[in-house]
C-alpha cells in the first residue's frame, strides 16, 4: 500500500522538527510513553476479560544498533491492526488514547498521551521511521515506513509474529548523539525513571557471590556479573500509601530524587488527592537556614509517572519553590509537547491545595504532644523560619493560617506563638500610647550590651536574624493592632519604650548649648548626629544608636529594590547619644585645657563606637595608643 498522510499541510514535518517540541530529546519520552500506553491498554483488556491470552513479559526494550544507525523502542502491548495504523498514524493528531479512554473510561490503567502527535516527534531526529506492529487481535502484522515527508508505505509483515510494536528510528547524521549509549541512558533516567512499566536498556555490571569459587575462609568470592539494565522504578514512593512507608523509606526516595544532595530533609508531606482533581506527590522540607537557595528547580512535575519539567511556576506557589520533591497529576493541562504549563482553573486549585496541605502540616507540628517539652515545630523552627516568613510575605491565605503557629524566638532560646508572647510582655512593654513594644536583636553577640540593658529594665528581647526580618516586621506591625517592633540598639533603653516619667537633667540649658558644639567638633557630622539626653547617671557616658525607621528601610531596600531604591542608596547614619547626667560629661564641660578636652571627647566617643563594632583601622590604632597614654 502506498499513500499520503492525511494532514492539512504539506509542511507538517518542518513544523514538527522546529516548533512542535521544545527540545529534540523529547522524542524518546514520547515514544516510550506510547509504549507504556500500549502496555497499559493490554492490562486493562486483560483485567476486563477481553484479552484472554498470556500477558507474559511486558518489559519495554530500548536498543541501539550503531552499525545500522538505528534506535528501536519495542513493547509487547496492544499493537495495531491495519485499520488502526491508518487511523492513528496516517491521520496525524487523532489520538488512540482519546478513543480508548472514552471506550474504557470506567476501567483502565493510567494513560499518558492525549494528542496523537507524540509518535511524530521521532522525525525530529530521524531520516526514516519504521513501525512493525501486530495487534492483540487475530489480524496480520503491519510494516509502516516513512522518510519524513507526507508519503508513506504500508504492507503486511509476515515475519513479525509476536504481539506488540517496534518503532525503528534511522537516526539522521546531524543527530548522531542519539546513537550513543551514554546519551540515551541519561535521557531515560531523566524522563522515564518512574514510568509504570519496566524499561530495559543494555546491560549493567553487578557484584554477586560466586556459585563455585570460595576464598580461604570458605566464603563465596565476589564476582562481577552482567545483567539486563532496568532503568526505572515502576512503583515510586509517591504512588504508595503513606501508611506503608517509614521515615527511612522517605529519606531513601529523597536521595533517589536528588542524589547530589547529601543533607537529610527535615520532614515531608505526602499528597494524595483524587477529588476534585487528581494529585499525588511528596514534598520535602530542606534546611533553609539564613539563605535562600537560588537553585529553585527542586520540584519535579510528572504526568502519570512521566517526567515533564522542573519549572513548576504556576503549579506551586512561589514560596513553596524552596521545597524539594515530586508532584504527579494527569489534570495539569500541558501543551502537545508536555513541556510548558498552561494556566487554567485546575492549576490554581492545585496550587491552593498544596499551600493548604503545607499549612495543615505545620499547624499539626506546632501542637505539643502529652509529656513533651516542646513541639515538633519548635525542634525544626530555626531551619524553616525563613521559609515560613517568605510564605507569609507572598501568600495572603497562607499568612492567615501561619499567624496561628508562627513562632517568635527569645534571645534565651525560648519559643512563643504570637498570641502567647504578647500576653507575656504587654504588662511591662506597653508604652504611653498603649502600643505594645516588641524589642529584638538581629545579632545577640554584637548587640549583647544593649540586650543586657533591656533585661536590666525587666524587658524581654527577641532574636530576629533572618534576611527577610525587616520585611516581616513590617508585616506583623500591619497584622497585629497597636504593635511596634524596636531593635535594642535603636535608642537608649529609657526611650525604647517611652513612658510618661522622665529623668531630671543635671545640666542647664546654657550648659547644654555650650556642650553641643564641643562634642560635634570631634565627630564626623556626615555620619553621626549628636543628641544630648537625660539618662541615669549609671548609664554609659556616650552610646551609639541607629534609627529603627532608617535602618529597617535601608535593609528592606537592599533585599527588594524596586520603589525602595532611595532608601538603599542612603549612607549609614548613627546617633551619638550623650548622657548629660554622667560625671565624665560634666568633666568634659568643665575642662579648661582644650587638648585634654578633645582627648577626653575622643576617648568617650571611641568607647561608644567600640561597643558597636564601629571602631576600625587607623581610628582603632589611635584609640589604643591614646588609652595607654591616659592610663
Amino acid at each position: 500500500m502506498q499513500g499520503k498522510l492525511n494532514v492539512q499541510t504539506e509542511n507538517i514535518f518542518p513544523v514538527i522538527k522546529k516548533f512542535l517540541y521544545s527540545d529534540h530529546e523529547i522524542f524518546l519520552r514520547e515514544l516510550i510513553s506510547n509504549a507504556v500506553d500500549a502496555t497499559q491498554k493490554l492490562k486493562t483488556l486483560s483485567t476486563r476479560g477481553d484479552f484472554k491470552g498470556e500477558l507474559g513479559d511486558l518489559t519495554i526494550d530500548v536498543k541501539i544498533d550503531s552499525k545500522k544507525k538505528t534506535l528501536t523502542v519495542s513493547d509487547r502491548g496492544i499493537g495495531m491492526t491495519a485499520d488502526e495504523v491508518e487511523k492513528y498514524i496516517n491521520q496525524i493528531a487523532f489520538s488512540g488514547v482519546t478513543d480508548f479512554m472514552e471506550k474504557y473510561k470506567d476501567s483502565h490503567e493510567p494513560l499518558i498521551g492525549h494528542f496523537g502527535l507524540g509518535f511524530y516527534s521521532a522525525f525530529m531526529v530521524s531520516d526514516k521511521v519504521e513501525i512493525f506492529t501486530k495487534s492483540w487481535k487475530d489480524e496480520p502484522a503491519q510494516h509502516w515506513s516513512c522518510e519524513g515527508n507526507p508519503e508513506f508505505s504500508m504492507e503486511e509483515d509476515k515475519k513479525h509474529t509476536d504481539r506488540g510494536t517496534d518503532i525503528v528510528l534511522h537516526i539522521a547524521d546531524d543527530c548522531k548523539e542519539f546513537l550513543e549509549e551514554g546519551t540515551i541512558l541519561q535521557l531515560l533516567k531523566k524522563y522515564c525513571r518512574f514510568m509504570p512499566v519496566a524499561i530495559r536498556f543494555g546491560e549493567e555490571s553487578v557484584w554477586v557471590d560466586s556459585e563455585t569459587d570460595c576464598d580461604k575462609d570458605g566464603k563465596p568470592k565476589r564476582v562481577e556479573k552482567k545483567q539486563p539494565r532496568i532503568i526505572n522504578d515502576p512503583e515510586p514512593a509517591w504512588k504508595k500509601s503513606p501508611s506503608s512507608l517509614t521515615d527511612e523509606d522517605y529519606k531513601k526516595f529523597y536521595h533517589e530524587l536528588f542524589p547530589m544532595n547529601f543533607e537529610e530533609p527535615l520532614f515531608q508531606i505526602h499528597l494524595n488527592v483524587d477529588y476534585p482533581f487528581n494529585l499525588t506527590g511528596i514534598l520535602y522540607f530542606p534546611k533553609v537556614r539564613k539563605t535562600i537557595d537560588p537553585n529553585r528547580n527542586k520540584i519535579q512535575l510528572y504526568c502519570n509517572q512521566v517526567f515533564v519539567t522542573d519549572q513548576v511556576e504556576g503549579v506551586v506557589p512561589d514560596y513553596l519553590m524552596l521545597l524539594h520533591g515530586v508532584l504527579d497529576s494527569p489534570d495539569i493541562p500541558l501543551n502537545v509537547s508536555r513541556s510548558y504549563l498552561q494556566s487554567d482553573g485546575n492549576v490554581k486549585k492545585i496550587s491552593q491545595h498544596i499551600s493548604k496541605k503545607v499549612a495543615d502540616k505545620l499547624e499539626e507540628m506546632s501542637k505539643k504532644k502529652e509529656g513533651e517539652d516542646k513541639s515538633a515545630l519548635e525542634d525544626k523552627w530555626d531551619d524553616i523560619k525563613i521559609f515560613v516568613q517568605y510564605g507569609m510575605l507572598t501568600d495572603e491565605k497562607f499568612c492567615e493560617r501561619a499567624m496561628k503557629f508562627y513562632l517568635l524566638k527569645g534571645v534565651d532560646g525560648s519559643y512563643y506563638t504570637l498570641d502567647s508572647y504578647r500576653e507575656k510582655i504587654k504588662a511591662l512593654q506597653t508604652d504611653k500610647d498603649k502600643t505594645v513594644c516588641y524589642l529584638y536583636a538581629s545579632n545577640a553577640e554584637e548587640e549583647h550590651a544593649y540586650i543586657e540593658k533591656a533585661k536590666a529594665k525587666g524587658y524581654d528581647v527577641l532574636l530576629m536574624d533572618s534576611p527577610l526580618e525587616s520585611h516581616f516586621i513590617n508585616l506583623l506591625e500591619q497584622k497585629i493592632e497597636k504593635t511596634r517592633f524596636v531593635r535594642v540598639d535603636s535608642d537608649t533603653v529609657e526611650k525604647l519604650i517611652p513612658h510618661d516619667d522622665s529623668i531630671p537633667e543635671k545640666l542647664s540649658k546654657e550648659e547644654k548649648e555650650k556642650l553641643q558644639p564641643i562634642i560635634e567638633g570631634e565627630v564626623d557630622k556626615q555620619k553621626f548626629t549628636v543628641q544630648l539626653e537625660s539618662l541615669e547617671e549609671s548609664d554609659a557616658p556616650m552610646q551609639v544608636t541607629q534609627s529603627e525607621f532608617m535602618r529597617r528601610y535601608r535593609e528592606m531596600a537592599q533585599t527588594s529594590g524596586g520603589g525602595m531604591g532611595f532608601y538603599g542608596e542612603l549612607p549609614e547614619s548613627y546617633n551619638l547619644v550623650v548622657n548629660i547626667n554622667h560625671p565624665l560629661i560634666g568633666r568634659v564641660l568643665n575642662e579648661t585645657d582644650e587638648a585634654k578636652q578633645k582627648d577626653l571627647v575622643h576617648q568617650l566617643t571611641d568607647l561608644a563606637l567600640l561597643a558597636n563594632g564601629l571602631l576600625k583601622g587607623e581610628a582603632l590604632s589611635k584609640f589604643l595608643k591614646r588609652s595607654v597614654e591616659m592610663i
